[in-house]
């Protein structure tokens, strides 16, 4: 990686990014190449001093992306508060974000409302609006799965090798927003019901295939989980303080509750890489 970094430094990191997955044979299960991920494992290479990369040409400002959220309204001023059941909403729909101007309106809505705020997300992903009669109720966001996690690894029962083969069969839900204006009773684990009937299928549909296994991260001190519990989402131990991508050791970040979610009836025997 040293060598193409140094032989390819006039292409700039993108284009050096994927020279290095051409050349080692990094694609996804549809056959693109995961030139996103590596050219974010790179830069943290770059950042370590392990390599050099070129500069990124000066075209707008330094630094972590911020959005600017003042075109949404406060849902404390005049937003009307929406309250019920969730069996009053069987006509929820997950509508995937589509367009520029749906995808800024997307990240401001989650920069605003979620205490995480909206990062840029690693490797594949999928967004959606939470929507009832054309009335946004939150936000999601599904992504490219955790590189490793023990408590979930020991509960899947697969070697390294099984690992790297066949880790994209799995999607994380990255986030997760129901709007503060939103007060209907069991909706979050409606949604994530529908979201287990909707995405593989549109997953598939941009990626060229089908997930097997859902799984998230809850923080544990000021979350329980409880909307996954009430989906039937399975809690398989709790993360050791690391990020979610940080396969060199060097984050450390409050301790979390992994869930996980089968979506076929023999997933740790497919993964593993039994054939059906």
């Amino acid at each position: 990686m040293r060598q193409i970094a140094s032989d390819y430094a006039g292409l700039g990191v993108t284009e050096i990014a994927r020279t290095v997955c051409e050349l080692l044979d990094w694609k996804r299960p549809g056959g693109g190449l995961k030139n996103h991920e590596c050219r974010l494992l790179l830069e943290q290479l770059r950042d370590g001093g392990q390599l050099t990369l070129p500069a990124v040409r000066a075209l707008g400002g330094r630094g972590p992306r911020r959005l600017v959220v003042e075109s949404l309204p406060e849902q404390a001023g005049g937003v009307p508060v929406i309250t019920g059941a969730a069996s009053g909403f069987h006509d929820l729909e997950l509508m995937p974000v589509a367009g520029a101007a749906d995808g800024r309106a997307w990240r401001e809505c989650i920069q605003r409302y979620h205490y995480l705020g909206c990062p840029v997300p690693y490797g594949a992903q999928l967004r959606y609006w939470i929507q009832h009669r054309k009335q946004r109720l939150g936000c999601l966001l599904w992504t490219s799965p955790a590189w490793r996690m023990k408590p979930r690894d020991e509960w899947i029962g697969w070697t390294d090798q099984q690992r790297r083969q066949n880790l994209q069969r799995i999607v994380n839900n990255g986030r997760f927003l129901i709007l503060p204006a939103v007060k209907v009773t069991g909706l979050a684990s409606m949604v994530l019901a529908r979201c287990a009937r909707q995405l593989p299928g549109d997953w598939e549909q941009r990626y060229g295939y089908r997930p097997w296994l859902l799984e998230t991260l809850v923080e544990v001190a000021p979350f329980r989980g409880t909307c996954y519990r009430a989906a039937n989402w399975i809690r398989v131990g709790q993360t050791a303080g690391r990020g979610r991508m940080d396969r060199l050791n060097l984050r450390k970040e409050p301790v979390k509750d992994i869930f996980v979610y089968p979506l076929v009836g023999d997933v740790q025997q497919l993964l593993r890489g039994s054939t059906r």
